[in-house]
């Protein structure tokens, strides 16, 4: 399980000693001869890619999830007001099994012709993260609501350093915490018989990471992987005493780069920078146990859209195809 969260948190970086020497290609070249290195690492450079391919897209949704705050629909109602909670977004993954991958000839080059399915194989993916909300400004006051009511919203994300030598895997963060920020706009603040609606805008990036990982003769090779992402959320919420829903819309952009590089054998390919952008709607459905210090929340819900196309297919499918994810956390505040 610390695998997976550190797969969700990390994910796929290999680098190799001599790679820092070379230049940066933006695809991976073909060569110039059969003996040219770069003709035959061609097909483990292009697996490099299509692992970050299916990668990316998923570290995005792990570190987004769906509500800024879980189970908070309206805003906080000004200085005074604040709120801190601990929250889990987990879902299905589709993770590469880099040893299950095309084994190298004597040549170097791998025994493959064309694109062919990948082997993948589901597992629960998943982030811990913290977050917090201050209230700035209660906002105009409109009948039985307010208006126009800001909150300062801050997030924490916690990224492991897993695995040593030899290892399968090994993920090698910059830095462990990464910070996020973004703001409320409240539209409307919950009251006795209004519910709270509001606008927020969070972002949030994954800690410049390395990890490492090979198979038989091919190594898939990623270094300075950088995943940002930035969340739009329109959200209504309205407590019922000692229970809560909040429900919501928004959309996920994701920006993700790499420096990637494959290897066959002792042959080593040129370094590619990776740079991919990709836009996902996300819907989502927060229920709430009102307790007396704090709140316990679920969510359920799901990303779609976008497109992202791999050279080779995977066995457990698209890179952009939809996910279901779901949370569980707690917030406390006042």
């Amino acid at each position: 399980m610390r695998k997976a969260i550190a797969v969700g948190a990390g994910l796929m970086l290999l680098v190799a000693a001599s790679s820092g020497a070379q230049s940066i290609e933006t695809s991976c070249p073909p060569g110039t001869t059969a003996l040219d290195p770069a003709r035959l690492t061609q097909d483990a450079c292009q697996m490099s890619l299509d692992v970050f391919d299916l990668m990316a897209p998923q570290l995005g949704l792990a570190l987004t999830g769906g509500n800024a705050t879980l189970g908070q629909g309206g805003n906080l109602g000004g200085p005074g007001h604040f709120s801190i909670g601990l929250r889990g977004n987990v879902f299905s993954g589709d993770l590469p099994q880099v040893n299950d991958f095309p084994v190298a000839s004597k040549t170097g080059r791998v025994q493959r012709s064309g694109a062919q399915a990948l082997p993948a194989k589901k597992q629960i993916v998943g982030l811990p993260t913290a977050d917090a909300a201050l209230g700035i400004f209660r906002g105009v006051p409109l009948g039985l609501t307010n208006v126009g009511g800001i909150d300062l919203l801050v997030s924490a994300t916690y990224v492991p350093s897993i695995g040593d030598a030899g290892d399968d895997i090994q993920i090698k963060p910059q830095r462990n915490l990464q910070l996020g920020w973004g703001a409320r706009i409240g539209l409307l603040q919950e009251s006795l018989l209004v519910p709270g609606v509001s606008f927020t805008y969070l972002k949030r990036d994954l800690p410049t990471t390395d990890l490492t990982g090979s198979g038989a003769g091919v190594g898939i090779d990623i270094a300075d992987a950088k995943v940002k992402t930035s969340a739009f959320r329109l959200v209504a919420s309205k407590n019922l005493v000692m229970f809560g829903l909040a429900a919501g819309v928004g959309q996920d952009r994701y920006h993700e780069t790499a420096l990637v590089t494959g290897t066959t054998g002792t042959f080593v390919s040129p370094q590619v920078a990776f740079d991919q952008k990709l836009t996902r709607t996300n819907y989502f459905l927060d229920a709430s146990l009102n307790l007396p210090i704090f709140k316990l929340i679920g969510e359920v819900g799901q990303v779609t859209g976008g497109t992202v196309d791999t050279y080779n297919e995977f066995t457990t499918g698209r890179a952009d195809k939809s996910r279901t994810y779901g949370s569980v956390g707690f917030r406390l505040g006042l």
